[in-house]
């Protein structure tokens, strides 16, 4: 939800507008910052398991980022805060390289049930079902596991995560449904 089309000002600019003023001056990009700065905070803060120090860090680099590099933005059909969530992903990524440790992210058990569901996986988690189950996401690819992460805990639509992937909205869906599909082949052969 982008902010520019909430203000009622008629002095108000669209969001290519003020794109196209941050390119010639940098003293526009804080319009940008300011509609999108939660979304893409709130975003690095739950891939860190809610460590925010470290999440304001890398949301200021993504910004850093973004300003420094928007000359380079062009329209093409999909939102400049799915550019930004590209850029916060690669961030966030290059973060956990240079750990080269385990991180820990918190997972609500709303999020983790409605992942179970669309995986097919049914039933009474006991301790060691869950303990298998996060093995088994831990052994996931990291471009799977991301994908999972944007779907089931940061709660994207395909069209988001289409976006930020620059692949259409069926190939996104194709890709989770496929990893899914994966996941509960690798279940059920733990069973």
């Amino acid at each position: 939800m982008s902010l520019f089309k909430k203000r009622k000002s008629k002095d108000a600019m669209s969001e290519a507008e003020v794109i196209a003023l941050a390119k010639t001056d940098v003293r526009h990009f804080g319009q940008l910052y300011e509609a999108y700065f939660n979304t893409i905070f709130r975003f690095i803060y739950k891939r860190l398991g809610g460590n925010e120090a470290e999440a304001g860090d890398l949301c200021q680099q993504t910004f850093l980022k973004a300003m420094a590099n928007i000359h380079r933005y062009e329209d093409r059909g999909l939102s400049f805060c799915s550019w930004l969530y590209r850029i916060a992903q690669n961030e966030v990524n290059m973060f956990f390289r240079k750990q080269q440790g385990n991180y820990t992210v918190e997972i609500e058990e709303r999020t983790f049930a409605g992942m179970l569901e669309e995986a097919g996986i049914n039933g009474y988690m006991t301790q060691e079902s869950q303990e298998i189950l996060i093995r088994l996401l831990n052994d996931m690819e990291q471009e799977h596991l991301d994908l999972i992460e944007l779907r089931f805990f940061q709660e994207l639509s395909f069209k988001e995560i289409a976006d930020i992937y620059n692949i259409t909205e069926a190939n996104a869906k194709m890709r989770v449904y496929r990893i899914l599909e994966k996941l509960q082949k690798k279940w059920n052969e733990t069973k």
